[in-house]
């Protein structure tokens, strides 16, 4: 056995392992902790098999960002659970069932990919994964990533007007009236009489008399 397969071998059982954790833990940051160890080892695997861009944005994306959202939302609610004991068995038939459709799926890609292994290994050594992924994503998907780009820019408009629209604390601006002030409503001139040395200083009348 070679050092790539062993290291294979051994983040693939890493893997396995944080993902049981993730569905099996009783605390929810233990969860999560174990889905971004999931991710991690995730992305070492992608960078193995040569996917680096792919590796690095599910280490940027989905670790440096995702998981760090949902870690800071659990320890603002302090989620605590006294008796939070698994109820699987209540899902163990549906689970078994999606598990087997996985599983099915993943041996027909293990199989397609094992025909078109010549043909892959062929063309890896003349392209890179990033410059083609690119190639595709802006000439060929340019109009769907503009689109799921609009969509995702309205959903965090969207959430953002929904979260703060009956809040008492929220800000709200009337460009109308921004525009229609005028100098006497924010500027007032007033006037001081100016004090000369002497006055300042003699002491105060309370001084004087004492």
């Amino acid at each position: 056995m070679s050092f790539s397969a062993f290291v294979f071998y051994v983040l693939a059982a890493i893997l396995l392992v944080s993902a049981v954790r993730v569905v099996s833990a009783r605390q929810p940051v233990h969860a999560a902790l174990s889905l971004a160890l999931a991710f991690f080892t995730m992305a070492a695997l992608w960078i193995m098999l040569g996917a680096e861009f792919l590796g690095l944005a599910l280490v940027v994306i989905y670790v440096g960002a995702v998981m760090v959202l949902f870690l800071f939302v659990l320890m603002m609610l302090d989620s605590r659970q006294n008796d939070c004991s698994p109820r699987w068995r209540r899902h163990l038939i549906p689970a078994l069932l999606v598990g087997a459709v996985m599983l099915a799926e993943l041996a027909l890609l293990i199989v397609n990919g094992v025909k078109g292994k010549n043909a892959l290994v062929e063309n890896a050594a003349t392209t890179e994964n990033t410059r083609e992924l690119g190639k595709l994503v802006f000439n060929h998907y340019w109009y769907s990533l503009e689109l799921v780009a609009v969509l995702l820019l309205v959903g965090m408009v969207a959430a953002i007007v929904l979260t703060h629209r009956q809040s008492r604390f929220a800000k709200r601006q009337d460009p109308a009236e921004q525009i229609a002030v005028r100098r006497d409503d924010r500027l007032r001139v007033v006037s001081m009489p100016a004090a000369t040395e002497a006055e300042t200083a003699q002491p105060p009348r309370k001084e004087r008399e004492r």
